[in-house]
């Protein structure tokens, strides 16, 4: 699988992603600029990133100018295709701004920019372990309607929870009042992915934490298993 990591005007996490994907977990990556449209590089094999930051300095709303950059038409088409598309913090804005992913994300809860690790779970997996992700973010709680929020449930397109050490979700790890504890969501076909949390953050033995790589594997399945339960 090839990655690609496109890179907007106030992105600051292109360079983690390209370095986590790269270096970490040793995939073959690329990246793209904004203001190109050209991906006749990819296939729908391959996986596009959209890396976290102030995408235009999070002007009018975080995503929404970013939304209508030349590149995010030809992600938008690539999505519709079939290709995997991740986003990860502005990124997930902008795939909500977009329309690839249902919902918004408003203002913390706290009205306060929220820096530090949490834990997250995937609740659709039994055996999932509570993860240690860091988060960077003003504008991360996730809403929508609550007729979204069932289908969202009932369709299990929730990757990603807010949870405690021992993986119990519950109020207390909401950690910025984001809807039901949603971390991370996916659209219905399952191609296309959305988290506040950086797990390319959290990829190398040096930084005391590989949590993240286990993330891309879920997600992606890069084929990183055996390397982290070994």
């Amino acid at each position: 699988m090839k990655f690609a990591v496109v890179i907007f005007p106030g992105s600051n996490c292109d360079r983690d992603m390209l370095d986590a994907l790269q270096n970490d977990l040793q995939q073959d990556v690329i990246s793209l600029w904004h203001k190109d449209s050209d991906i006749s590089m990819l296939s729908t094999e391959d996986c596009i990133v959209l890396p976290g930051g102030f995408s235009y300095g999070d002007y009018l709303r975080c995503g929404a100018i970013a939304r209508f950059s030349p590149m995010m038409k030809s992600v938008i088409e690539f999505a519709n295709a079939g290709g995997k598309v991740l986003g990860i913090c502005n990124g997930f804005q902008i795939l909500c701004e977009s329309g690839l992913l249902p919902g918004a994300l408003l203002a913390n809860a706290n009205q306060q920019f929220v820096c530090k690790n949490v834990f997250i779970t995937n609740t659709n997996n039994p055996s999932s372990q509570a993860l240690m992700i860091p988060i960077a973010h003003g504008e991360g709680r996730f809403y929508a309607a609550n007729d979204v929020l069932k289908s969202l449930e009932d369709n299990n397109q929730i990757i990603y929870k807010y949870c405690d050490k021992n993986g119990e979700v519950n109020a207390e790890a909401n950690t910025n009042g984001t809807s039901n504890n949603i971390a991370g969501i996916k659209n219905a076909a399952g191609n296309v992915f959305g988290m506040m949390p950086h797990p390319e953050r959290a990829c190398s033995n040096i930084l005391g934490n590989d949590d993240g790589k286990i993330v891309f594997n879920e997600l992606l399945g890069i084929g990183l298993l055996k390397e982290l339960h070994a």
